[in-house]
């Protein structure tokens, strides 16, 4: 039993610590915090007005193609990195490849473009 304890203790330990760091943090804004805000500080700021609607209500499907496809265009660019430092590796195989994955992502922007997905009436 003391050799499991001895392989263990580490891992207590840690815990132990862990748990008591994130207690502190924790209680230390319960201790210290100002608790009269300015009502400039409560105000709505992530838009600029104060809200007018409930947060519940539907949103134009326009919102969510856009967020899809930035996330499809935006992939594009972590491919590019990895493919751009390893060139010399990959060799012209690598290149050509490289070059026909953004090929398709080209006929895929001119599509959408042409769909008219990218359009704010």
């Amino acid at each position: 039993m003391p050799e499991l304890l001895r392989e263990y203790l580490p891992v207590v330990i840690f815990l132990g610590v862990a748990l008591g760091f994130s207690l502190i943090l924790l209680i230390t804004p319960i201790l210290i915090a100002f608790r009269n805000p300015d009502p400039e500080k409560l105000s709505a700021y992530e838009c600029g007005f104060n809200a007018f609607d409930d947060a519940r209500m539907k949103f134009d499907v326009r919102f969510y193609l856009v967020s899809i496809l930035f996330i499809i265009f935006d992939l594009e660019v972590a491919f590019l990195f990895p493919w751009a430092i390893s060139l010399k590796e990959v060799g012209v195989f690598g290149f050509w490849s490289m070059m026909i994955f953004l090929g398709v992502l080209t006929i895929g922007f001119i599509y959408e473009w042409r769909k008219g997905a990218l359009e704010w009436d």
